[in-house]
């Protein structure tokens, strides 16, 4: 019997200190990643909700530096260089800081994300990015704090922040077209058909030289492998072209091709859009 007891004894024991109390946070965490243009952009954050208390000017007080969220530094990371408020913000990740005020808010990207909220010091070298903006009244009530990417452009977004009433909205600039175009220039070293085809559908969609990416797309349609018919898509791309140049007939017939191909291969989505094309081109 002393035997029994002493192995129940051990076995209890052991469930003790294997047993682990598991319960929510109370300012959930949260990550967002969102492609902007070509620059990938994330922010991880801590998410705390009011509960029924006001939030700014009492919460969290006007003009005093706030953490923008709870526990831990808010990061946002960028994996390209962009530009805020005129001022150049290096590719890397950074503690997001605000100074919220009734009438306008310092937005802060500081260089050192391992605090636990705000620094114990802090130190100017290290905030490489500060601007101002103004805070918009919500109609509604956000109940959780929230940060988000949105008004989605290849060339910017936005950083939102919005909480209570208030959404403050931090624009920056992506370096879209730099990218783009310096990634084609080295692919044109030795472009394969598809090259081709991605670099004269960029030039089309950001209105660069349209004569460039005509020539880009002939190439392209001229890389079909032997035997084979161009691919519907193409044609569409070089009739796309040729009409914003002005060359209607020419994107007529570049379209008729295209809709031959699509027929041909039961594409249903560019037999469509050719027979559009085709009747707007045409009208007098």
């Amino acid at each position: 019997m002393k035997k029994i007891l002493i192995a129940a004894a051990f076995v209890l024991s052991f469930s003790f200190g294997q047993a682990q109390v598991r319960t929510p946070q109370a300012s959930p965490s949260a990550k967002i990643e969102q492609a902007v243009g070509l620059t990938e952009v994330s922010v991880e954050y801590s998410r705390p909700s009011a509960r029924g208390r006001s939030v700014y000017g009492e919460l969290v007080p006007f003009g005093k530096l706030w953490r923008t969220g709870a526990n831990g530094n808010t990061i946002i990371t960028f994996s390209q260089d962009v530009t805020i408020g005129g001022k150049k913000l290096p590719k890397g990740e950074y503690a997001l800081y605000t100074l919220p005020k009734a009438d306008s808010w310092d937005v802060i990207f500081y260089a050192d994300t391992n605090n636990w909220g705000l620094p114990e010091k802090w130190d100017d070298k290290k905030e490489i990015v500060r601007t101002t903006v103004k805070p918009e009244f919500l109609s509604r009530n956000v109940e959780t704090f929230t940060i988000g990417i949105n008004q989605l452009d290849n060339d910017f977004g936005f950083i939102e922040i919005a909480w209570e009433k208030t959404m403050v909205a931090v624009k920056f600039d992506v370096p879209t077209r730099e990218v783009a175009l310096k990634s084609i220039e080295t692919a044109m070293a030795g472009p394969s058909a598809n090259d081709y085809f991605a670099a004269a559908q960029y030039y089309y969609q950001s209105n660069a030289d349209q004569t460039k990416a005509l020539d880009w797309m002939n190439k392209a349609i001229a890389a079909t492998p032997a035997g084979q018919d161009a691919p519907f898509y193409y044609l569409r791309q070089k009739s796309l072209i040729q009409a914003k140049m002005g060359d209607k007939k020419g994107a007529v017939e570049t379209a008729k091709l295209s809709l031959a191909a699509a027929e041909k291969a039961n594409n249903a989505d560019y037999v469509k859009m050719n027979k559009d094309s085709i009747l707007e081109w045409t009208r007098k």
